[in-house]
């Protein structure tokens, strides 16, 4: 624990100043970024000053002025909690509708392939006709469909027969029905990533699920020592992650975290629904995040079109029959027709269509790159996924960025918008590089407009 600390909180050293006042200010910062979760339990004062090779005398005069600024809570024989200040101010998750603007950068949706999707709901209609004469109840999925899947998944190395699939409207809908059954205990946490997908966390919190959460980065990655010891100490029974190119960090986990991952007691939801936006020049191999209790949810919705409300399960087929006699599951089942365009697009030609997928975002995903030179904000080049999450610097506030970017006609979403607290992250913004390389120009002007009159210079992490 305490070299997890130490790493969450950078090169704080570097940093010009008294040694108490710059460590304090880098616990704050690690706190607000959410690679220190509130509710932290600090190492003791000898165990900090040992791992961070500075005097005991230093540890207490920045743990007292963390203490006075409110950000450190500390009780006789439990030790202390570091904590957010009732000073920081929460981005509203209440966007009022529809976004109101010339720009819209909220969204990380790719366009529909035009041309193969209509070839796809031509072949699909013809093959309606047998569905007509059947009653339309909702099932696990038509047989097509699940057989497809399953062998997509034995291909990549995780034997899965078609009962082993139940298909749904989305991820998000596989996500609801599985929470449905598994979280049954409102009062339980649940573990999520920090920063996650907010769709995600609004499921979560529809649930009343108590939310724990694990740092994650795009360069340091997951934080298993953090997800362990809650597993350990606060009664963890679940998490829900994503673990190939993160939203929004793009971060993808390696294989010694996953076997780290599916070797907890614990059930993980695994969100695979950015799996196959690799954009390495040449794309992985890794396996699945797979154990005994682990289950894989994935959508159509980033690799097709999110217009396509087709996802699915993958677990053990004793799960997959309970959760069909769920009341949820004939609501959260999609229509047989976009099944079977489902179907089409995810069958032969699925590689090619993949292929010019990739090439376009990882051509965009660098022009927005380069777009940001000069701008002083700090970000790993993602190796997958729609989106950049840049570090706007200790000065700027997300927030108040995206406040004068809507009034310029810009709609950008701020870290906390995808926080589990929705308080903390509040140096980050999610930008997409899902829009075309018009858009991002224009966008990325306006950005520069409101970070003006601050002049960075720009690093790449």
């Amino acid at each position: 624990m305490t070299t997890g600390f130490a790493a969450a909180l950078g090169t704080w050293r570097d940093r010009r100043g008294p040694l108490a006042r710059t460590l304090a200010a880098a616990v704050r910062e690690a706190v607000v970024d959410g690679r220190l979760p509130a509710g932290t339990r600090l190492p003791s004062e000898r165990e900090l000053a040992r791992v961070l090779d500075i005097s005991r005398g230093t540890v207490v005069a920045a743990l007292a002025l963390l203490r006075d600024d409110g950000w450190l809570h500390t009780r006789h024989g439990s030790g202390s909690l570091v904590r957010l200040t009732e000073r920081t101010t929460p981005w509203s998750l209440d966007r009022g509708g529809a976004v109101d603007a010339d720009l819209d950068l909220t969204l990380a949706v790719t366009a529909a392939p035009h041309e193969a999707y209509l070839a796809a709901l031509a072949r699909a209609a013809e093959r309606s006709a047998a569905l007509l004469v059947d009653s339309g109840i909702a099932t696990a999925g038509l047989p097509r469909l699940r057989e497809l899947l399953a062998d997509r998944y034995t291909r990549e190395g995780l034997a899965t027969r078609p009962e082993q699939i139940l298909v749904t409207s989305g991820a998000q809908a596989a996500l609801t029905l599985l929470l449905d059954h598994l979280h049954t205990d409102r009062g339980r946490p649940v573990a999520v990533e920090s920063p996650s997908y907010p769709g995600a966390l609004a499921v979560l919190r529809a649930r009343k699920a108590r939310l724990l959460p694990v740092p994650v980065t795009s360069d340091a990655g997951w934080d298993t020592a953090h997800l362990a010891t809650a597993v350990r100490t606060r009664d963890l029974r679940l998490a829900y992650l994503i673990p190939d190119f993160q939203n929004p960090t793009g971060a993808h986990m390696g294989a010694a975290t996953r076997a780290a991952i599916a070797g907890l007691p614990l059930t993980v939801i695994a969100d695979e629904t950015m799996r196959d936006l690799d954009l390495r020049a040449e794309p992985g191999t890794e396996r699945h995040l797979a154990g005994p209790r682990v289950i894989q949810i994935g959508s159509a919705s980033k690799t097709v079109w999110s217009g396509l409300r087709v996802g699915w399960i993958r677990a053990t087929a004793d799960l997959v029959r309970r959760l069909r006699r769920s009341p949820l599951q004939a609501q959260l089942s999609p229509p047989p027709l976009e099944q079977l365009i489902a179907a089409e697009l995810l069958g032969d030609g699925l590689d090619e269509m993949l292929a010019d997928r990739r090439a376009r975002l990882r051509a965009q995903r660098d022009h927005l790159a380069a777009l940001l030179d000069g701008t002083g904000w700090t970000y790993t080049l993602p190796q997958g996924g729609l989106s950049l999450w840049p570090h706007l610097g200790p000065t700027t506030s997300a927030t108040d960025l995206a406040a004068r970017a809507a009034r310029l006609g810009l709609a950008v979403t701020p870290g906390p918008h995808f926080a589990a607290d929705r308080t903390t992250l509040t140096h980050h913004l999610r930008l997409p590089f899902t829009a075309t390389p018009d858009v991002l120009g224009r966008a990325v002007h306006l950005l520069r407009r409101c970070a003006e009159p601050e002049v960075h210079r720009f690093v790449t992490a």
